[in-house]
C-alpha cells in the first residue's frame, strides 16, 4: 500500500491526553498491520517490494547479516538498518570462529562483516555461506565495491549459489558503474535482488521483516485470554452499562474518577481504591482508617484534568496534612473554574512509585470507531508521544503487537539488571480492557493514565471517562471497524445423555483444542466431511487450522460444542458446525462435523439448529450444503430441520437447501 498524501493530524480532544495523542494517519497505519498490508512511502518502494518477495523469502525476523569488502558502505547499511527499526545480527561463537579461521586476522571481528578489499570471489562465498548456517542471522545483505582486486562477476557466480537460502533473503549491492553491469545480471538472473545504495538496499530489508511481521501477527495462534467460555463478561457487561446509564441519567457525560475506577474494576483492571467524602473531617477520618501516607484529589463531574486546577495533593501523612489538602483543592478549584466544579474530593492510600508508567486509553476515529492506544504514561505523555494505536478487539498475540511498537516496551522487558514486568498478565489487561471498549459503547473516550506495571503487580492510579452526550441516539454510536466475537451466540446445551456443553463461536485460541479433535474422527467421518480422505498431519497443520479458526464473523461463523470435563477439568472440543457466506449473495453453505466419540447424542441437529439461526440473525436467504448420499445421518438431521433435499442424476452429491 503506497502512501498518499498524509493528512493534517486531528484536531486534540481537551478532555483526554488520549485524544489529543491520536491522530488519524496513525490510526491508518493500525488499520493497514490489523490486516497485514505493508505501507510504504513511495512508487520506488512497491517495485522494490513486488520485486524482493516475488524472488526472496520473507525473513523470519528483524536481524540482518552484512557482509562488506569495505567498511564505508557496511556502516552506511547498518546505520539505514537500525533507523528502519531492524537489528543487526549478533554473530554466534560458531560463526565468528569460522570466519576466524576463513579470514584475515585483520576482518571486522563483528557484524557488518569486513571480508577486507583484496577478498576474492570465494572469501565473498563461503563467508555468506558461514552466516547463513547461523541461527542468530534473519536475513543477509551482500555489498561489493570496486578495489583494485576486485572481480564483480566472478564474485557474482560465487554469491548466486546461496540465492536460495530457506527462510532467508539474500540481497545484493554492486557498487562500480559499468564494471559491474555482468555481475548484477548474474545476480538478478539467479533471484537475487540488487541495488545501487546500501542504505536502499537495508530499508528494502526492513520494509520486507515488517511485511512479514504484520502477516505473521493474523495468524499466530494468541494464548486464552480468559477462562469464560463465551470470551466475555456478562456480569461485568451489565455493572458497567449500569454505571454509564446512571451518569447519562443525570445528564453528565464526565464520570467521576472513583464512578470511572468502578468501571475499570468490573473488567478485572486492578485500581487504586478510592472513597469520596465531602468534608475535610470525613476526609481526615477515611485517611486514618486507610493508613498514612495517603493522596486527595478532586471529585467533580466537569473537571477532568485535576493537576490543572490544583486538584491533586499527594503524600499526605496526618490528619491535618488531609485537612490542609481538602481545603485548599476546595479554595484552587473555585478560583479556576468555580465552587460549582468542587464535589468533594476522593482519598486513597499513597501507592509509591514503581515500574513502568503507562498510559491506555481509548477514542473515536470518524473512519475506523474505537480506536485503542498504549504507551509511555505520566504527566509529559504529549512530550514523549512514545504510543501505538491498534484496533479493537485485541486478542493476547495482538496485545502484544501493540506494545511492541513502542519505547517503552524495553524498559518493560528488563533493563540495567531489573526483573521484567508479566508481560504475559499485561497482555490479558489490554484484553480485558479491549473487552470494555468493545462493549461499552456509550463510551466516547477513556484515559487510564497512569497504569503502574512492575515485576510484582499493575495497579491504575487514575482513569477518566467520557461518555456520548444526549445528542448521540443508540442507533448512532459507532461500531468498531472489525467486528468483535459474537457472544450473543454462544449458550450452554445439555445432551441426551446429560453432559453439560457449551456451544459457542469458535475463536484463534482453539486452534490446540482443534487439533485435538481432528484426533478423535474416524476415517469415515472425515471422508463424510470433507468428501475424500485427509490426513491427520493435513488436517491439523497450522497454515490450514488458522484458515479454520481466525473467523472474521462477518463473512464466516463456526460453532463449537466446548465440553469440559467435570472430574479432570480439561476442555474438548467435540462438534463443529460452520456458516460460510457465499460472496456477493444472502446465500450461505453449511458444514458440520462431530466426534465420533459423542455421535448419537441430538449434538449434530443442535449444532446445526444453531447454526441455522445464526444465518436467520444475520439476514441470509438461504443454506445450502453439499451431502454424501451415503450420509445418512446427516441426511436425517437435515430433513429434521426442514432442509429440502434433491439429487440430479448427473450429480455424486444430494443437495440440502432451506429457505429462511
Amino acid at each position: 500500500m503506497v502512501n498518499g498524501p498524509r493528512p493534517p493530524p486531528a484536531p486534540p480532544a481537551a478532555a483526554s491526553h488520549t485524544g489529543t495523542l491520536t491522530g488519524s494517519d496513525e490510526v491508518l497505519d493500525a488499520a493497514f498491520r490489523r490486516v497485514g498490508v505493508l505501507r510504504v512511502d513511495s512508487i520506488a518502494e512497491v517495485f522494490d517490494m513486488a520485486d524482493v518477495l516475488s524472488k526472496q523469502p520473507r525473513p523470519r525476523g528483524p536481524r540482518l547479516a552484512i557482509v562488506t569488502n569495505a567498511g564505508g558502505p557496511g556502516v552506511l547499511a547498518a546505520d539505514a538498518l537500525l533507523e528502519h527499526r531492524g537489528e543487526l545480527a549478533e554473530l554466534s561463537a560458531e560463526s565468528t570462529a569460522a570466519l576466524n579461521a576463513l579470514l584475515p586476522e585483520a576482518w571486522s571481528h563483528a557484524n557488518p562483516v569486513d571480508v577486507l578489499g583484496d577478498a576474492d570471489a570465494r572469501r565473498f562465498g563461503r563467508t555468506i555461506e558461514v552466516l547463513a548456517e547461523d541461527p542468530g542471522v534473519d536475513g543477509l545483505l551482500a555489498i561489493l565495491t570496486p578495489q583494485a582486486t576486485t572481480d564483480p562477476t566472478a564474485t557474482a557466480h560465487e554469491v548466486r549459489r546461496h540465492a536460495k537460502i530457506l527462510g532467508k533473503p539474500l540481497l545484493a549491492v554492486w557498487m562500480g558503474g559499468e564494471s559491474i553491469e555482468e555481475g548484477t545480471k548474474i545476480l538478478t538472473e539467479a533471484g537475487v535482488p540488487t541495488y545501487l545504495n546500501p542504505d536502499t538496499a537495508a530499508h528494502v530489508f526492513t520494509l520486507m521483516w515488517k511485511s512479514s511481521y504484520n502477516l505473521q501477527g493474523l495468524y499466530e495462534t494468541p494464548r486464552t485470554p480468559v477462562d469464560d467460555a463465551t470470551g466475555g463478561f456478562a456480569v461485568a457487561r451489565e455493572q458497567a452499562e449500569a454505571v454509564v446509564a446512571e451518569a447519562r441519567r443525570e445528564g453528565r457525560t464526565i464520570l467521576t474518577e472513583a464512578e470511572s475506577k468502578r468501571l475499570l474494576a468490573f473488567y478485572e483492571i486492578p485500581t487504586v481504591p478510592t472513597t469520596v467524602v465531602q468534608t475535610a473531617d470525613e476526609a481526615a477520618a477515611l485517611a486514618e482508617s486507610i493508613g498514612f501516607p495517603v493522596a486527595v484529589k478532586l471529585n467533580s463531574t466537569t473537571v477532568t484534568h485535576k493537576s490543572d486546577v490544583g486538584g491533586v495533593r499527594l503524600n499526605l501523612f496526618d490528619a491535618d496534612a488531609v485537612r490542609g489538602a481538602f481545603r485548599a483543592i476546595e479554595k484552587s478549584v473555585a478560583e479556576h473554574v468555580g465552587p460549582e466544579a468542587f464535589q468533594g474530593v476522593g482519598v486513597q492510600p499513597m501507592i509509591q512509585p514503581e515500574g513502568c508508567e503507562i498510559l491506555l486509553g481509548s477514542s473515536l476515529d470518524p473512519e475506523f470507531g474505537p480506536v485503542i492506544l498504549f504507551g509511555a504514561g505520566g504527566r509529559h505523555v504529549e512530550v514523549v508521544a512514545d504510543r501505538a494505536l491498534a484496533l479493537p478487539p485485541l486478542n493476547t498475540t495482538l496485545a502484544r503487537r501493540m506494545m511492541e511498537q513502542t519505547r517503552i516496551y524495553s524498559a518493560l522487558k528488563g533493563i540495567r539488571g531489573q526483573r521484567p514486568v508479566d508481560l504475559a498478565a499485561l497482555e490479558r489487561l489490554l484484553v480485558r480492557f479491549s473487552n470494555l471498549v468493545v462493549e461499552q459503547r456509550w463510551i466516547k473516550e477513556i484515559d487510564v493514565n497512569p497504569l503502574f506495571a512492575s515485576p510484582d503487580r499493575m495497579i491504575v492510579l487514575d482513569a477518566r471517562v467520557i461518555v456520548h452526550g444526549p445528542e448521540v441516539q443508540e442507533d448512532e454510536l459507532p461500531r468498531t471497524a472489525i467486528r468483535p466475537y459474537p457472544s450473543q451466540y454462544a449458550s450452554p446445551w445439555t445432551s441426551t445423555r446429560g453432559e453439560h456443553v457449551m456451544i459457542r463461536p469458535i475463536r484463534p485460541e482453539d486452534e490446540p483444542l482443534m487439533v485435538a479433535f481432528h484426533a478423535t474422527l474416524s476415517e469415515r467421518s472425515v471422508s463424510f466431511r470433507y468428501f475424500h480422505a485427509m490426513k491427520y498431519s493435513t488436517r491439523v497443520a497450522h497454515e490450514r487450522l488458522t484458515r479454520i479458526c481466525f473467523n472474521d464473523y462477518d463473512r464466516e461463523t463456526a460453532l463449537v460444542a466446548d465440553f469440559r470435563d467435570p472430574e479432570t477439568g480439561e476442555r474438548k472440543i467435540l462438534g463443529v458446525g460452520r456458516l460460510s457466506k457465499v460472496r456477493g449473495g444472502s446465500e450461505a453453505e453449511f458444514a458440520l462435523l462431530v466426534s465420533d466419540q459423542f455421535q448419537g447424542r441430538g449434538l449434530g441437529t443442535e449444532l446445526l439448529r444453531r447454526v441455522v439461526q445464526v444465518g436467520r440473525d444475520e439476514h441470509l436467504a438461504r443454506i445450502v450444503g453439499d451431502v454424501l448420499p451415503e450420509n445418512l445421518e446427516m441426511l436425517r438431521v437435515c430433513e429434521k430441520l426442514g432442509f429440502r433435499l434433491t439429487r440430479q442424476l448427473d450429480e455424486p452429491v444430494v443437495r440440502a437447501e432451506l429457505a429462511l
